[in-house]
């Protein structure tokens, strides 16, 4: 009975997620904005690019729906470890840290994870979110590297460099993971 109650909740959540649409003209997320995709094979270079809220993807109009997510999906992995390096950078020195490694992940059920030894993993789609989703999650794995823990003095590390954190972390529980 547990079971069955669990793959429904499960079921349920699965119904609930937004399907993404891999097409000429679809849209996707970026900081929490939509973005336009764009197909276009005599693009120069031959790597995606973003410019003025249209991701251009240098692809036939006949590609694939496949063909699109994959391009798609490369230049996201490529923007995130870009900008997620920035923002690591940005609020370390603040937090009294130093990282030494990021990389990106695609678990089922977490947006990040922190190391003793300075490594930081974050969920590839925090870069779909809000910006302000993303910079709680910076923040909470930089603060693990003072404590590896959820202890009152990491909370308060926390706090310290985002006040809004409670409310953040409310947020980022609506968002579903892959």
């Amino acid at each position: 009975d547990w079971i069955l109650r669990h793959l429904d909740k499960v079921q349920d959540l699965e119904d609930s997620k937004p399907q993404q649409i891999w097409a000429d003209g679809a849209s996707c997320p970026l900081h929490g904005q939509a973005v336009i995709v764009r197909l276009n094979a005599d693009l120069a270079p031959k790597k995606p690019q973003l410019h003025n809220g249209v991701l251009h993807l240098p692809l036939p109009a006949s590609a694939s729906a496949s063909q699109i997510e994959r391009s798609a999906l490369d230049w996201y992995g490529a923007y995130a470890h870009a900008h997620f390096a920035q923002r690591l950078d940005h609020y370390a020195a603040s937090v009294g840290v130093r990282w030494t490694q990021l990389k990106l992940s695609n678990a089922n059920t977490r947006w990040g994870s922190a190391k003793r030894d300075g490594s930081i993993r974050l969920h590839w789609r925090l870069v779909q979110l809000a910006p302000e989703l993303l910079d709680y999650v910076v923040i909470h794995e930089l603060a693990h590297l003072h404590e590896m823990n959820h202890s009152p003095r990491f909370w308060a590390i926390v706090a310290q460099h985002c006040p809004d954190y409670r409310q953040l972390r409310q947020q980022l529980k609506q968002q579903h993971l892959p």
